[in-house]
Order: C-alpha cells, then sequence, then structure tokens
C-alpha cells in the first residue's frame, strides 16, 4: 500500500489568485495600448499576474529549464527512430551544449537541468547531479509488463516532487518543462488515449525524429496492446503511470503537481509532457491553472490532452525535437507579455472640468 496519497493535492493546490488578475485587468484598461490590441500577450501578462499575485506583474529573470531523462523498454519493438536505451547519449550532447535545446538555453539565458529518472546506463558515466534521483535503469516494456513497481513509481513521483521544491525554494520563478527519451512519446501516446477513452490510431504520432509506416504501424500496435493493460487502473494514477508510464513520466507528473502546489508556473513542451499533465489533472482538477502550453509539437497525443485540459499553445512552427525545445522558443513571448503589462504606462483617467456658473 503506498503511503503517498495523491487526493491531498485537491486541497493542497489552490487557482492563480483571482482578485488579482482582476486587478490585472483593470490596470491594463488604463494603459495606453487599448485592451486587445496586444493580443494574447494581454492574456498572458494576467496569469502571470495571477500566478505571482503580483499587480504589476514581476519580470520573469529566473527561468530554468529542467528536463526529465529516461529510457523505455517499449522503444525495442523499434517504435523509435532513434535505437532503444540511447536516450544517454541525448543527455550527453545537452551537457556539452550540442542540442537545440542548449543552443537556445545559452542564447536566452536559461539555466539547464536534466534529471535522470531511468536512464540505461551506469551511474558513472554521467555528473552525479544529474543522476541522483535515479530510480531504475530503463522502465519495463508497457505493451507486455509493467514500466515500474508500485515502489519505483512512488519513488519517481516522490523524486519529481522533491526537483520541484528545489526549483521552488532556489527562488526559479519559472520552469520550461521537458523531457529526454527513447520511447517516451509511445507511453505518453498510451496515457493519452486511456484518459481520453479514445483508440491506439488516434493518438499515435511519427515522433521527434519522423518514423516510416512500418514503425508507426509497430508504434500503434504497442500502443494498443499497453492500453488494454492501462484500463483496468485508470482510477489509480499512480498505479497507471506503474504501468504503462515510466519513471521519467512518474517524475514529471510529481514536478507539475508540486509545482502547481508551490505556485510556480509552468510552461509544458511537448506530447510526453503534455501526457503526464493529463495525468495530473485527474488528480487535481485545478492544476492546469498553473501550466502554460508552449507549442504544437504536430503529435496527435499533444493534441488531444493539451484540448483536454483546455490549454492553448503559444506557438505552431512544426518543431518536433522535444527536450524543451518548443518551451524555451516560447519564453520570450511570456518574458515580454510580463514586460508589456508592468511597463505600458497608464493613461490619466479623464475627468470633466468644472461648469462656469453664471454671475448675476
Amino acid at each position: 500500500m503506498s503511503s503517498l496519497q495523491l487526493d491531498d493535492f485537491t486541497d493542497l493546490i489552490e487557482r492563480p489568485d483571482a482578485a488579482v488578475r482582476r486587478d490585472a485587468e483593470a490596470r491594463r484598461e488604463r494603459q495606453s495600448v487599448p485592451p486587445g490590441a496586444l493580443g494574447r500577450l494581454d492574456e498572458l501578462g494576467e496569469w502571470l499576474a495571477a500566478a505571482q499575485s503580483a499587480v504589476p506583474v514581476r519580470p520573469v529573470e529566473r527561468p530554468k529549464a529542467v528536463l526529465f531523462a529516461g529510457d523505455h523498454g517499449v522503444a525495442e519493438l523499434g517504435v523509435s527512430a532513434r535505437p532503444a536505451g540511447s536516450a544517454t547519449e541525448l543527455v550527453r550532447e545537452i551537457l556539452e551544449g550540442a542540442r537545440p535545446v542548449s543552443v537556445l538555453a545559452c542564447r536566452l539565458g536559461v539555466p539547464v537541468r536534466v534529471v535522470d529518472m531511468a536512464l540505461d546506463c551506469d551511474l558513472g558515466s554521467l555528473p552525479e547531479d544529474v543522476v541522483r534521483h535515479r530510480v531504475r535503469r530503463g522502465s519495463g516494456r508497457i505493451d507486455v509488463e509493467d514500466a515500474l513497481t508500485p515502489e519505483e513509481a512512488e519513488a519517481a513521483f516522490r523524486a519529481g516532487m522533491a526537483v520541484a521544491d528545489e526549483e521552488a525554494d532556489s527562488g526559479t520563478d519559472l520552469v520550461v518543462l521537458g523531457d529526454v527519451s527513447v520511447g517516451g512519446t509511445t507511453a505518453a501516446g498510451v496515457l493519452v488515449a486511456a484518459l481520453c477513452g479514445t483508440d491506439a490510431s488516434v493518438v499515435t504520432g511519427r515522433g521527434g525524429v519522423a518514423i516510416d509506416d512500418l514503425a508507426w504501424m509497430r508504434k500503434c500496435a504497442a500502443i494498443r496492446d499497453a492500453l488494454r493493460r492501462a484500463r483496468p487502473v485508470l482510477g489509480d494514477q499512480l498505479q497507471l503511470l506503474a504501468t504503462v508510464g515510466g519513471a521519467d513520466l512518474a517524475a514529471i507528473t510529481g514536478f507539475l503537481l508540486q509545482s502547481a502546489v508551490r505556485k510556480l508556473p509552468v510552461v509544458l513542451d511537448g506530447v510526453v509532457v503534455a501526457a503526464c499533465a493529463l495525468v495530473g489533472q485527474r488528480v487535481a482538477f485545478r492544476a492546469p491553472d498553473w501550466w502554460l502550453a508552449a507549442h504544437v509539437s504536430g503529435e496527435p497525443g499533444q493534441a488531444k490532452a493539451l484540448d483536454r485540459m483546455a490549454l492553448e499553445p503559444l506557438l505552431d512552427h512544426g518543431v518536433r525535437v522535444g527536450e524543451g525545445t518548443g518551451g524555451l522558443l516560447a519564453l520570450p513571448l511570456v518574458q515580454a507579455a510580463a514586460a508589456l503589462a508592468a511597463e505600458l504606462p497608464e493613461v490619466p483617467a479623464k475627468t470633466d472640468e468644472p461648469q462656469e456658473t453664471a454671475v448675476e
């Protein structure tokens, strides 16, 4: 029996401050540029003000990209363009500055934190600060076996919560959340299909590096088989993550929920994070109010999950690479919205000129 009570999140998570949001909207109506002229930037500024409980909104000065990493046993079926167990190579390239997320993060001045939850490599092959939260080496093949034991699922979920607390305590004021995985989009597809009550073919995408038709059919079959295993445990979100998720997905879900508890805004990157957010919504219905969808990744599972949570992506540039890249692309928009909301001057209120009275 798990000692982790997910129902507690329902009471712990509050919505962003509605009264502050109304104050931010009122302030926006007094500014020199007419309301609506800045499009979604107005909405973003008001969302940030409510999340911060501050009018005018404070600038986003200490963002952080947090990436949870893991290998998935289902990749052995050839559902990914990358070989099974190769996520470690991606992590090394990120740390060396050779991935798109690394380049963007350097350009934007955003630190990148990689958290290994289930990479298929020796612990000594990566830095200690990357591997210290690892739960296991690789996750199980979800079409025929559980990804994790219940104990591993709870440990991964708690690790995600711990990382969220570490970021909130260190002064991070906004997180761009992503994943680094091989086979992760297959697990994400299962979660979305299970939670949305749809078929495997509806959520099966081509992945970051597009797979061919044969690989797509293998992926669809794997999601179909895992979906049969997922449906009996839909009522227990932690067991669902153990059955068809993975250590990285369980950690992302824990991170998302604890970030909402700590009132730390999160920008969601791709389909893996969106699937975990959908699980988080099942746990605590107010949690998505603290999350912002960065971009359209082209993955049908992501579109399905975001639609279910009523989250509208900011960007649509066809970026499929994952690893937080799309989230970092959206970050300057969020920062611009904060600057405009705070710095545009207010127009002085009009006052009626006093009427001259006739003197007899």
